[in-house]
């Protein structure tokens, strides 16, 4: 996974920055690479040098799903981690586990370096915490996907109909186009209701149809936003008894 690709906003230095870890990986011998999702600086990468040296190494706090406050060193392509401190800790299982990898994955795939979001880290907040305590995961992954979107340039259209202009209906069915958005449809399998639609954009689903076909629609915005690369944690759903995102 790669993120930062330009400058970050600005640096760590002074005091904590609030941060999620949603990405790392090794570094030479005993050093990480750590892409963090932080309030005020959004997507980066740091260096933290010597994170696996010895049992009190940083590479036991720098983990995904915590929320930490973390001081860096470096305006350029990678800053230096200079602290780290655990604050919390979403306590993810199961299904939950593999959603969170999921949503980091979308994390660092669609949203540029540097650019803070700090609505959508709000909302990356509540989706770990949701997830932990078991809530809805279907509804909690597509509020967020749609989060993500929107924050990344994408936002689609979901209210209204794409040749017409009018109102979407809820009695109606829908073909969505990912290029243009709903098209007033007659039934058929590839078809949703506007009553899906409509719950989408408002976040809230009112049966499981509703979530079956909002999720159809998601992944094909979802795909065209990545421009048909694989989202490899999907596929670790395959090898267990859950519902693929």
């Amino acid at each position: 996974m790669g993120t930062a690709d330009k400058p970050m906003a600005g640096d760590g230095r002074g005091e904590l920055q609030e941060a999620y870890v949603v990405h790392r990986r090794g570094f030479r011998e005993t050093s990480l690479l750590v892409d963090v999702f932080s309030r005020r600086h959004g997507l980066l990468r740091l260096l933290a040098k010597g994170a696996c040296r010895g049992k009190h190494g940083r590479a036991a706090v720098l983990q995904p799903f915590s929320a930490l406050a973390l001081r860096w060193s470096g305006r350029g392509d990678l800053p230096v981690l200079v602290d780290a401190e655990a604050f919390r800790r979403h306590a993810l299982s199961g299904a939950a586990v593999l959603c969170g990898m999921y949503v980091n994955e979308l994390l660092v795939r669609m949203l540029p370096a540097g650019d803070p979001h700090p609505d959508l880290y709000d909302g990356y907040r509540d989706s770990l915490e949701r997830l932990a305590v078991g809530d809805a995961t279907e509804a909690v992954l597509r509020g967020f996907e749609l989060s993500l979107l929107e924050a990344a340039g994408y936002a689609p259209p979901l209210e209204y109909e794409a040749d017409s202009g009018e109102p979407v209906r809820p009695d109606r069915y829908y073909e969505y186009r990912p290029e243009h958005g709903p098209v007033s449809s007659s039934p058929h399998p590839r078809a949703v209701r506007g009553a899906s639609l409509l719950a989408l954009s408002r976040r809230r689903f009112a049966d499981a149809e509703q979530l079956r076909e909002a999720k159809r629609v998601m992944r094909l915005l979802i795909n065209q936003a990545l421009g048909g690369r694989v989202v490899k944690s999907r596929e670790l759903f395959k090898y267990v008894k859950f519902v693929e995102p």
